[in-house]
């Protein structure tokens, strides 16, 4: 059997070289390139035509999936996901037998699917796989809008030197946009993840947070006290004494807020 060609695609350094590393003496596995971000991972998947591709889920700008679509499916490869995806999603994976590795993952977990992408290789059973990719990703789509009780998230991932923590939304204070980043304000501690506000304002229950301003979500919870300002606008103060200041655009927002007595 040739060696299997093998792309590596995640945003997080330390994440492609722990995979480097479990591949390290594979006589079976060929790393012919390792992408930061999905844009690149296109690129690479037509030059390099891999056999394997190791796809980070959640990128900026294009994510794991966003690469799949405009590979398209006649030239997908085989897939093992690398995801931090929550456990809904994760039966979408289970359900279409497409493989993933969970972060953070170990060894054990790692040598189980790479197994299973060897035997699909060698099998050669590439437009099965495809059709359950099309069909995993139709299913995540439709998951994008869930029953209520699955809508919400209930804990977001944080990604800090090294390590991988899930940080529940209820300790969240409010939330402000950095640049490809959103910074989650915890007490005294602060969080980036790679997301932007809209995307993950759509994660978040609009009964325990609200947008106030285009760079500003807050928890309903931790709001003290409204002071009005100019044009409408509000200084809004938080029991920590964190003021913030909404935006003519997102008044209709804080008047559902007061209206609701919260």
């Amino acid at each position: 059997m040739h060696k299997i060609r093998t792309l590596i695609v995640d945003d997080e350094p330390l994440a492609r070289d722990k995979i480097k590393t479990m591949l390290q003496g594979d006589t079976d596995m060929e790393i012919v390139a390792e992408c930061a971000d999905g844009l690149a991972a296109v690129v690479a998947i037509q030059k390099h035509m891999p056999d394997l591709v190791f796809l980070d889920v959640q990128m900026p700008e294009l994510d794991g999936f966003g690469v799949l679509a405009k590979i398209g499916s006649s030239r997908m490869p085989n897939i093992i996901f690398v995801t931090a995806y929550d456990q809904y999603a994760l039966q979408a994976f289970d359900v279409h037998a497409i493989d993933y590795l969970l972060k953070p993952f170990d060894r054990l977990r790692f040598e189980k699917a790479l197994g299973r992408a060897k035997t699909q290789i060698l099998q050669e059973k590439t437009a099965d796989v495809n059709g359950k990719l099309l069909a995993l990703i139709q299913d995540l789509r439709q998951q994008s809008t869930p029953p209520a009780e699955h809508k919400y998230v209930d804990r977001l991932v944080v990604k800090a030197t090294g390590r991988i923590f899930f940080l529940k939304t209820e300790e969240v204070d409010w939330i402000e946009a950095a640049g490809n980043y959103v910074r989650l304000n915890s007490g005294k501690d602060a969080h980036l993840i790679r997301d932007t506000m809209s995307a993950l304002e759509a994660k978040l229950d609009p009964s325990r947070f609200v947008r106030i301003h285009r760079s500003i979500i807050v928890n309903i919870d931790k709001i003290k006290e409204f002071q009005h300002w100019f044009n409408g606008e509000y200084v809004i103060e938080l029991v920590d004494g964190q003021k913030l200041t909404s935006s003519r655009g997102y008044r209709e927002n804080v008047g559902i807020l007061l209206e609701s007595g919260s």
